[in-house]
């Protein structure tokens, strides 16, 4: 990431391995950070980082690293937002499209599949945000009013097996 000049903001575990100033090396949760704005830190396998730390309404704390090393609580919670933006999306490709569902192998049908997974839940969120629906309740209307329509007009009839 350094070799590209990119910068991150991620959750970290508690029992990550910190260093505060000169310190020796400890849990997070161990390390007695004040809120705030944050703490310069050493993140053991990486090198210099800024912590903060976040209390939830239930009273435990939730630890953000940045190696930006000027990030305050607002720019914090604008960029933690879009995180869970995006994890949404993910959740929506995994969850309501099925994208790891693909039955073959070849790349080019994996491909196709993926790339039609993309369009549907684009779609699917474009339909929800218009008719202001849960995914749940969009999905469940599109099928609902497909059976509708094939027990209207079924083109295959079961044989009695007795």
């Amino acid at each position: 990431m350094r070799s590209f000049g990119w910068h991150f903001l991620t959750r970290l575990k508690s029992n990550r391995q910190i260093r505060v100033g000169q310190g020796k090396l400890e849990a997070v949760s161990e390390a007695g950070l004040g809120g705030g704005n944050g703490t310069i830190c050493w993140l053991k396998g990486f090198g210099e980082i800024k912590v903060l730390r976040v209390r939830a309404t239930d009273g435990t704390s939730e630890y953000w690293a940045s190696s930006l090393s000027g990030m305050t609580e607002p720019e914090r919670e604008k960029f933690a937002l879009s995180a869970w933006r995006i994890e949404m999306y993910h959740r929506g490709l995994k969850q309501q499209c099925l994208i790891e569902r693909a039955q073959c192998r070849r790349l080019r049908p994996v491909l196709n599949h993926i790339g039609l997974c993309i369009r549907a839940v684009v779609r699917l969120e474009s339909h929800c945000y218009r008719e202001k629906l849960s995914w749940l309740e969009a999905k469940t209307g599109i099928i609902r009013e497909a059976v509708r329509g094939y027990l209207s007009n079924p083109l295959y009839c079961s044989l009695p097996t007795a």
